[in-house]
């Protein structure tokens, strides 16, 4: 019997260190615990793809021979990004899908992202698989597979979307991951000049870390646009699902900040609109969205979690701070890094208004960046518990508990909550000025102490 090491099976994907507790026999159980559970849903095909990691081929082969030993017809996509995977369950009429993508973890690292039935597979079913596993209880037929090379019609769909006006001059970052051989692709049909930094396919990602959401790895794009002359800057993370953009002066506009630009053009459409974003989010986008007459709605972090929220509530888009965006107006409402980036450059073509003015125009708040610190995990989600208890019934702040707690005072918020993959909490405060950031600040580190849990020194 193949052992799973339980803590492979994370909330919202699988992930694990190559060779260690992820190699292709467990790969191949775990192909075979989601072949049982697509068969008994009544699925007949199945999806597979693979990101750039110098392991995907091989785990991507053992996660077909589990798939189509449960009856399955399995569609060999290739190579690509996740979102190519996604996008291939629609083109194919695939019931379900998976892909080998260690996302942006290191390099020894390797994992499984899944959907079924144009839905996100994750938390009790992720867990289900291990249990299947167990037990060995699964479907057994003789399967069928298929190659059909998904990332030539992928990027086909992504440009037929593309609105040309005003030609631009970009700088692209790929970081040596997956997307940088799409990003090529799209690039060489866009119009305008294009810079391309690091679209070679490297699973050692020799140059920066394939993570757009920290600052420190979008410097060599900082220097690109500038050194360019460029009007923007646009950086995906290892398996293509997470975007990260810098204006002609290097500055970066994180998540929250997009959503305000395409949320103004989905809303002058769509007026009325409910538009999705995370807890972690600006105040600023939430009042933008309400401001250009859309309904602004704050849900739960996590990519699953909101792309389940959006199907629920057909909303047309949504997106996190962190750069996972979706886009169900004209899409598909997953999350494209490439898609993303491609309705953005059709916004800045159809005007003369620079990405800088944007940023510019959009109201100033003082905030710190996402800080994680360890804790205990039987603690971590308790913790968040009793500061709400805490809190709750002030008169002078509103708390909001849809992730973890969102305090809310007249000088601005802060949030804490905890992560659902590893044993850390989450902190986030957002402010008007410098004073009133300490001020939150100094609240939230009292609220750890009185839960004891000692604060990150540098808070």
């Amino acid at each position: 019997m193949t052992k799973i090491d339980p803590s492979i099976l994370r909330e919202y994907d699988i992930r694990g260190i190559v060779g260690d507790t992820f190699t292709q026999e467990v790969v191949e159980a775990l192909g075979r615990a989601f072949g049982t559970r697509i068969v008994r849903a009544g699925g007949q095909s199945v999806a597979v793809g693979y990101d750039g990691r110098l392991s995907s081929p091989g785990l991507a082969a053992a996660a077909v021979k589990g798939l189509a030993a449960c009856g399955l017809k399995v569609f060999e996509v290739g190579r690509g990004p996740t979102p190519m995977l996604y996008y291939s369950t629609y083109a194919l009429d695939a019931d379900a899908g998976l892909m080998i993508t260690g996302s942006h973890n290191p390099p020894d690292y390797n994992g499984i992202k899944m959907m079924m039935s144009g839905l996100s597979f994750f938390g009790a079913d992720i867990q289900d698989l291990g249990k299947l596993i167990a037990a060995e209880d699964f479907e057994s037929a003789e399967g069928s597979t298929q190659s059909r090379p998904m990332l030539d019609d992928y990027v086909e769909r992504i440009l037929s979307d593309f609105k040309p006006g005003r030609e631009l001059k970009i700088a692209w970052d790929a970081g040596n991951g997956v997307a940088g051989e799409a990003m090529t692709m799209m690039c060489d049909k866009l119009p305008g000049k294009h810079f391309l930094l690091y679209a070679d396919i490297d699973g050692n990602f020799p140059n920066h870390h394939p993570d757009p959401t920290v600052e420190k790895n979008l410097q060599d794009l900082k220097d690109a646009v500038r050194t360019k002359g460029c009007d923007l800057g646009i950086a995906f993370d290892g398996d293509g699902d997470r975007i990260g953009v810098v204006d002609s002066q290097g500055r970066v506009l994180w998540g929250d900040q997009l959503m305000v630009i395409w949320s103004k053009e989905i809303l002058s459409r769509k007026p009325g609109s409910t538009i999705l974003a995370d807890v972690k989010a600006s105040q600023v986008l939430f009042d933008e969205i309400e401001r250009m007459g859309g309904k602004p709605l704050m849900w739960k972090t996590g990519h699953s979690l909101i792309k389940s929220k959006m199907k629920e509530l057909d909303s047309p888009f949504a997106g996190e701070m962190s750069g996972h965006i979706f886009f169900k107006d004209g899409y598909y409402g997953f999350d494209d890094a490439l898609y993303s980036a491609l309705r953005l450059i059709s916004i800045l073509s159809q005007t003369d208004e620079k990405l800088d003015d944007m940023l510019d125009a959009m109201p100033k708040m003082v905030n710190t960046p996402e800080i994680r610190f360890d804790c205990p995990e039987e603690r971590k989600f308790k913790v968040a518990e009793e500061v709400k208890a805490r809190l709750v019934g002030h008169k002078d702040v509103e708390v909001i508990d849809v992730d973890g707690v969102r305090v809310v005072s007249e000088d601005g918020w802060w949030l804490l909550r905890a992560s659902n993959t590893q044993p850390v909490l989450v902190a986030r405060c957002e402010a008007k000025d410098e004073a009133a950031l300490s001020r939150l600040k100094a609240v939230l580190v009292e609220q750890l102490k009185a839960s004891d849990i000692i604060p990150p020194s540098d808070f």
